[in-house]
């Protein structure tokens, strides 16, 4: 197979080697269940239910009033005990129910299979994928069924399933790939048949063999979806890198992959819109790996969504050591964390306890102007640029040179040797410019 990959980026140690020959073990929550209205990009859900209502598993409890929105779903049987803002892992405290599990998992009527997908229309599968609350997991959140409704005059012939998980420590994909190929596969199917003109692609990283030899296995006789090997090489899996590997198209500065005639979905999201489909579930459950050196066990868990980030690092053995850092996803994109008493939400990939040496950061020092920023860049923008406009807060300049382009992925940070806080001055700098914006 041709190897195939984007421009620049670089390659951090993975540390997948701790959880990547871990089977998913199914992990059911011991205390209250905690559901952030806001698991998405767009508007937040309205509450359905009132503390005291009896819900039941795959019930509706929050409603998307807007159209870039997406509906929350009980994932346990239980009683409503508040709603009440709950810190939620982004930091924020955001507006949530709390429900108190009863162990019983009893179902709500609507949940069972839709029907043959091949009969379905193209409106009844659109529309149950937005019922199901099915968002991108690779840690957007974007609403699917908006993802899966371009324009008309956007003609998609590429859907690119991304299986590259190229953050160091995730292995959450890779073994979804592995378990549930058969899943994926038909979750594509499920898109393409939404897409009747285009063909189907599996972008899967060349140190994921054996989740590449079962997708071929699993692909063998199907004409229009085939396996593609990408190198590995961080940030594959970001969508314009990943569609230049496969396809050779550049997005444009501040396109969508519509633009290019292309959706990418994450593995897991394929997985959800099978489950939604085909047996009528919505999205009710993560798959999480739960890894790093403070960690006793790593491992990856299938969760239901609200569980607490602490019963996971509790099953995964506790920690053997006070972690300098807590991560909610990968170390180069992921958010530090404050507290483990947060619930696992519809964007939750990986939880990482990190040592000090997995996750010291050097005191910055004056940039020597040696260029390996530029050079690692795979948005091709100049980060060192960026930095200054970004401290002395000079946003024109800043959004002059393509600074809201930053998809914030620290390769910039990863190669610098003076160990700027790059990544971190554009973000505030990217948060101003839509404030003024805002404001204007």
């Amino acid at each position: 197979m041709q190897l195939l990959t984007f421009k620049r980026g670089i390659h951090p140690p993975d540390g997948k080697h701790l959880t990547e020959n871990k089977p998913i073990e199914y992990l059911l929550p011991k205390g209250d269940l905690v559901y952030p209205m806001v698991q998405h990009i767009g508007a937040p859900c309205e509450p359905t239910v009132k503390k005291g209502d009896r819900v039941l598993v795959g019930q509706k409890i929050g409603e998307a009033k807007a159209y870039v929105s997406a509906p929350v779903h009980a994932t346990v049987s239980g009683t409503v005990k508040n709603i009440a803002p709950m810190l939620h892992p982004n930091g924020d405290k955001i507006l949530s129910v709390i429900v108190e599990n009863d162990g019983l998992y009893e179902e709500h009527e609507s949940i069972g299979p839709k029907g043959d997908y091949k009969n379905l229309s193209r409106e009844q599968i659109i529309e149950i994928i937005k019922e199901a609350g099915i968002v991108g997991m690779g840690g957007a959140g974007f609403p699917t069924f908006i993802k899966l409704s371009p324009p008309p005059e956007k003609k998609i012939d590429s859907i690119i399933v991304n299986g590259a998980e190229c953050e160091p420590y995730l292995t959450s994909d890779y073994r979804v790939m592995l378990e549930e190929t058969d899943r994926v596969v038909t979750g594509l199917k499920i898109i393409l048949k939404l897409f009747p003109e285009a063909k189907g692609y599996i972008a899967v990283e060349d140190n994921k063999m054996e989740a590449v030899k079962a997708l071929l296995e699993e692909t063998k006789n199907i004409d229009n979806i085939e396996v593609k090997l990408v190198k590995t090489k961080y940030p594959q899996g970001a969508e314009k890198q990943l569609i230049y590997a496969v396809t050779k198209r550049e997005v444009p500065s501040g396109g969508l992959p519509a633009d290019v005639a292309c959706i990418v979905q994450n593995i897991d999201t394929v997985v959800a819109i099978h489950r939604a489909i085909v047996r009528g579930r919505p999205l009710m459950r993560r798959i999480v790996t739960v890894s790093g050196g403070a960690v006793k066990d790593p491992k990856n868990f299938k969760v239901k969504i609200g569980t607490s980030y602490r019963e996971l690092v509790e099953a995964a053995g506790g920690l053997v050591s006070e972690p300098v850092k807590i991560i909610s996803g990968g170390p180069m994109m992921g958010m530090a964390l404050t507290s483990l008493d947060v619930p696992v939400c519809k964007g939750t990939s990986a939880i990482l306890c990190l040592t000090k040496e997995e996750a010291e950061l050097p005191e910055e020092q004056n940039c020597i102007r040696c260029g390996r920023c530029i050079a690692a860049c795979p948005m091709n923008l100049m980060p060192l640029q960026l930095n200054q406009y970004a401290i002395h807060k000079e946003i024109d300049k800043f959004e002059a040179i393509h600074g809201m382009d930053c998809m914030e992925c620290g390769c910039c940070s990863f190669v610098c040797p003076a160990k700027r806080h790059i990544v971190q001055s554009v973000r505030t700098a990217k948060k101003l410019v839509r404030s003024n914006k805002k404001n204007a």
